[in-house]
């Protein structure tokens, strides 16, 4: 198999991985591979609290690296978050958790590289803006290009809040209208504030909102991967 530019296979206990080939290129949405725990810690299934036998054999969720009898991990699913090339045997928790990501990774993410033209106001612009938002071809760096380019590291997204208002006056119903992020820059104490909203009137006002909603995802998961490195 061929490896893309900026990719490399490798090969682990737990299957085959096309990973960065420095940690500088890996996108923030990656989990790193658990570790097992170990076959000899571990006389019991640790969701069904089966005891293990010769009939009983020992498996473990690529996810979450928990020892599990078959019947607890079973399932083999696609685990695009830890670059796993082939699907992976994973346990029923995990695999509902990786169930809910393949909608990101099946079209959240190619809507957030294609980009959307959005309304765009913040303390590090002069005047609100149109700009075509994008995410970067490694995942990393979200582009702002307009009158003005701004470039947005994706792990110094520090919040994501999600901006409503009503369908029309008077009305309990509401709709996404913009997200508010805070972020930080390299070299800066301060954080910095970006207000991305829909433009009035838009011509392409549901691809604008496929995109701000798989931002929101994006930043989620990215704080994800960084508090289970923490941990």
């Amino acid at each position: 198999m061929a490896s893309p530019p900026g990719k490399k296979l490798v090969r682990s206990g737990s299957g085959l991985r096309m990973v960065a080939q420095s940690t500088a290129l890996t996108s923030p949405f990656t989990l790193e591979e658990p570790r097992w725990i170990a076959d000899k810690d571990c006389d019991h299934c640790m969701q069904c609290k089966v005891k293990f036998d010769f009939l009983k054999r020992k498996h473990h969720c690529r996810r979450c690296g928990h020892c599990l009898c078959e019947s607890c991990c079973s399932l083999r699913l696609p685990l695009p978050r830890m670059s796993f090339v082939d699907p992976v045997r994973q346990c029923k928790p995990c695999s509902a958790r990786s169930r809910f990501e393949e909608d990101f990774y099946g079209s959240q993410l190619a809507s957030l590289q294609r980009g959307a033209s959005l309304q765009v106001s913040g303390d590090v612009l002069d005047v609100p803006q149109t700009m075509t938002c994008k995410l970067s071809n490694n995942q990393r760096f979200l582009y702002l290009d307009g009158a003005s380019h701004l470039e947005v590291e994706i792990v110094r997204i520090e919040t994501v809040e999600m901006e409503m208002e009503a369908f029309e006056p008077g009305s309990d119903q509401q709709h996404l209208a913009g997200i508010m992020l805070k972020h930080g820059i390299l070299g800066q104490p301060a954080s910095h504030q970006l207000c991305l909203r829909v433009p009035p009137y838009s011509d392409e006002r549901q691809r604008a909102l496929t995109w701000l909603s798989a931002m929101q995802q994006a930043v989620l998961f990215t704080c994800e991967a960084q508090s289970a490195e923490d941990d």
